[in-house]
């Protein structure tokens, strides 16, 4: 199938990246979703309940509930390190080969995501390190390394560059972008926080088990947004300062 070329962006626009993220996610519903499903929204709710179910079943020893919520913290951050980079990484390949004209597949999209896990990990971690000292710190900083690194992840996948590199190119493809970047991103985690904490609290008093569901459903699909949008900004960023085609950044996945 022929490869598909954007028309040249002018600016970088927060309503055509997330119409363009909704588009990819729309003809391919079900393997954005049914990797959002299955890497993360399954996991987390299973998560949820055994820590829940922990917590009731310590009755009032402190100790044992300590204990507990100890192995869940833990638990969880290894799962969310891992799954995501996993998620991110077959959702910015999906995006890729979409905006190419052709069908991504799940088998490539995980193949991927496995073969690039490592590099993309330390990435991350490196990233989200900086990005909460800069938070902790003073949160203006903060805010500025992530708008500066919004794009490392896909730099990373698409160009195959190491760590440093990819904070680098992000850098400059961010340049003159950061304030629209600024109001995506604030849409995209306000949006996300909103729903995801608005909807479980409906249906908790309803049923504890549903609520749990739908949190965890929330979440993935916010998840699952914010790693399309992430590519499509890329594309877009690309686009943007190089006239980059499609087809030149789908080349290293030829």
């Amino acid at each position: 199938m022929s490869s598909a070329v954007l028309e040249r962006a002018d600016r970088f626009r927060i309503g055509r990246v997330l119409n363009d993220s909704l588009a990819v996610i729309y003809r391919n519903p079900v393997l954005c979703l049914g990797l959002g499903a299955v890497l993360y929204a399954v996991p987390r709710f299973g998560l949820s309940f055994w820590y829940v179910e922990a917590t009731f079943a310590s009755g009032s020893s402190g100790l044992a509930l300590l204990s507990q919520y100890q192995i869940f913290v833990i638990a969880g951050l290894l799962f969310y390190v891992g799954v995501i980079a996993i998620l991110q990484t077959a959702l910015i390949r999906a995006a890729i080969v979409d905006m190419q004209g052709e069908k991504p597949s799940p088998g490539d999209c995980l193949a991927v995501a496995i073969a690039m896990f490592f590099p993309v990990l330390l990435t991350s971690l490196v990233v989200t390190l900086a990005i909460v000292l800069g938070l902790v710190l003073l949160i203006v900083p903060g805010i500025l390394l992530l708008l500066r690194w919004s794009v490392a992840m896909p730099v990373l996948i698409q160009e195959r560059r190491n760590i440093l590199d990819s904070m680098a190119r992000s850098r400059d493809l961010t340049k003159e972008s950061r304030w629209a970047l600024l109001g995506l991103w604030l849409i995209l985690i306000l949006g996300g926080t909103l729903v995801g904490v608005v909807a479980p609290r409906l249906v908790v008093p309803l049923n504890f088990t549903f609520g749990l569901i739908v949190e965890a459903v929330v979440k993935a699909a916010v998840t699952v947004l914010s790693s399309v949008a992430a590519a499509v900004s890329y594309v877009e960023l690309r686009q943007l300062k190089e006239g980059t085609s499609v087809e030149q950044l789908a080349e290293i996945f030829s």
